[in-house]
């Protein structure tokens, strides 16, 4: 963390703020107003001061002061990762300036399992190539991470998004398709109407919010039909796998058995019924226009490479 702290009476209100977040941060690590104040060159009391400064304008407790330790409430927290946000936004975007404008800093991406491993991560090598002074620092998992927070800078999500106060931008679709292993459509025939379905094991999602009907469009007419499988699972690689192992019928996104699909392990089915079933992709972030470089690049990337 860079050393900001100097006292200056004559400071602007800006200043004494981001001075402000740099004391209240390195209490929080220190986990102690002595040792903050050491690193520092400050006394103790000063800083606890400021940090008093801080709770009085807010009008909570951030600290919870005790003999012998200190502790952060809730509020502190979320403070906290404010105050780091900032802090590190402000060293990179002096650096930027300082380099020419060059994007650089750890970038945190946060992507589902399957999309990340078959979307995201073969177009990494490019970008490191494009810009070595970003470190891409990717967590690949299917729970969603609170980006508001500051638990990564971007979150790749798939489908509808919920309300919030972050920025979401659109970098493509990801299509619906329906396949089945050909030895499967063997022993069992291959579907000519949605309503074959009917009679086949069809492999869905788990997740809550997924319910056992698939859409489909006939002479003009959307309509969805309640299918019923004997395996559930949560994300479209396992069930593409499960599929071109014979065991049923079932419906993902076309990224997750492009390879599949490509080497005949998947045939594609009732393409002519498909209503357009998308799902839309979006990147989303904190800070709207005011968005990192190493964020606005890296976003700005994905937009190009998927669609």
């Amino acid at each position: 963390m860079r050393k900001i702290f100097e006292t200056d009476a004559k400071a602007p209100v800006g200043a004494d703020r981001a001075r402000a977040l740099e004391v209240f941060a390195l209490v929080a690590a220190e986990g102690s107003f002595s040792a903050a104040a050491r690193l520092l060159g400050l006394t103790p009391s000063a800083v606890s001061r400021t940090v008093d400064r801080i709770e009085q304008r807010l009008g909570v407790r951030l600290i919870l002061r005790s003999t012998r330790a200190l502790s952060l409430t809730v509020e502190g927290e979320a403070y906290l990762a404010a105050a780091r946000r900032i802090l590190t936004d402000l060293d990179e975007a002096e650096q930027a300036i300082a380099d020419g404008g060059t994007p650089r800093g750890r970038l945190r991406v946060s992507a589902a399992q399957a999309h990340g491993r078959l979307a995201i991560v073969p177009l990494l090598g490019r970008f490191a190539a494009l810009y070595p002074h970003i470190l891409v620092d990717i967590s690949l998992s299917d729970g969603l991470v609170d980006v508001a927070a500051g638990d990564a800078d971007v979150a790749i999500r798939l489908g509808p998004l919920a309300d919030s106060p972050l920025t979401a931008r659109k970098l493509g679709e990801n299509r619906r398709v329906i396949v089945a292993a050909p030895d499967y459509l063997e022993r069992r025939g291959t579907p000519r109407v949605p309503e074959d379905l009917l009679d086949h094991d069809c492999l869905n999602f788990n997740f809550r919010r997924a319910e056992p009907v698939w859409p489909f469009r006939r002479d003009g007419r959307d309509y969805a039909l309640t299918v019923r499988g004997c395996i559930e699972a949560n994300n479209g690689e396992t069930l593409g796998q499960l599929a071109a192992d014979g065991v049923g019928v079932t419906r993902v996104g076309r990224f997750s058995v492009a390879g599949e699909i490509a080497s005949g392990r998947l045939v594609p089915l009732l393409e002519a019924f498909n209503p357009g079933d998308v799902e839309p992709v979006h990147a989303v972030f904190a800070g709207g226009a005011n968005m990192p470089a190493r964020v606005r690049v890296f976003v700005d990337f994905l937009s190009e490479h998927l669609r």
